[in-house]
Parts: C-alpha cells; sequence; structure tokens
C-alpha cells in the first residue's frame, strides 16, 4: 500500500513566515558564535604566549577578510541578543499573536543591522 499524502509540512506548500525565518537564523547564528567565542580565546591565547603573535593577529584583523568576519560577528551577536530577548518576552506568555509576531521578527531582523552600523561607527570613533 503505497501512502499519497506529502510530508506535512511539505516544502512545496509551506509559506516562509518572519519567525520561522528568525527561529532558523537563531540557531543558526548559535552555533556561529560559539565558533567565534573559540577563535577569540585563540587568538587572546596566541597574544599571551608571545608578542610575535600579536603582529600575526593584527595583519590578519586589518584585512578586507579579516574585517569581514568581524562585522560578520558584530551582527551575529547582535542578532542572538534580540532574538533572545525575544524569546524572553515570549516565555513571559506576549507577543504570540501573528501582527506583534511579525513586528518582533522584523525588530530582531533590522535592529541586529543597526546594532551592527553603530558598533561599527563606534569603532570607527565617529560615535
Amino acid at each position: 500500500m503505497e501512502n499519497k499524502r506529502p510530508l506535512s509540512p511539505h516544502i512545496q506548500i509551506y509559506k516562509w513566515h518572519i519567525s520561522s525565518l528568525v527561529s532558523i537564523s537563531h540557531r543558526i547564528t548559535g552555533i556561529i558564535n560559539i565558533i567565534a567565542i573559540t577563535l577569540i580565546c585563540l587568538w587572546a591565547s596566541l597574544l599571551f604566549l608571545a608578542e610575535d603573535n600579536y603582529e600575526i593577529v593584527e595583519l590578519f584583523m586589518s584585512s578586507i577578510i579579516g574585517k569581514f568576519i568581524i562585522l560578520g560577528i558584530c551582527w551575529s551577536f547582535s542578532f542572538q541578543i534580540l532574538s533572545e530577548i525575544r524569546h524572553l518576552i515570549m516565555d513571559f506568555g506576549y507577543g504570540f499573536e501573528l501582527k506583534i509576531s511579525r513586528i518582533t521578527g522584523l525588530i530582531v531582523i533590522f535592529g541586529s543591522i543597526i546594532l551592527t552600523i553603530v558598533f561599527y561607527l563606534i569603532g570607527k570613533n565617529f560615535i
């Protein structure tokens, strides 16, 4: 006997929502943050071990790839923090309505981008 029903939720009929995008991104940024914290600890230990390692770390951080990684890590941490605040509010029982959930999801997405820009401007001493 063959099963004719599609799997639920089937990827071809499932409509993406802001909440599902924020949820998936929250999990991905959590993994990125664990890797980033590990790299930051390794870089810090390199700096403590010898003064010569400082030049290597400084050379990498001043390159385009290093700056891109720093901005990506900054966005990842900002997104994770705002998403955690959203989940904390939901743990108190607020924000489950569809409209409120959509608004808070957009706040998390755009807020993390704005926070990343603010941190970049602070780092460049513009603010």
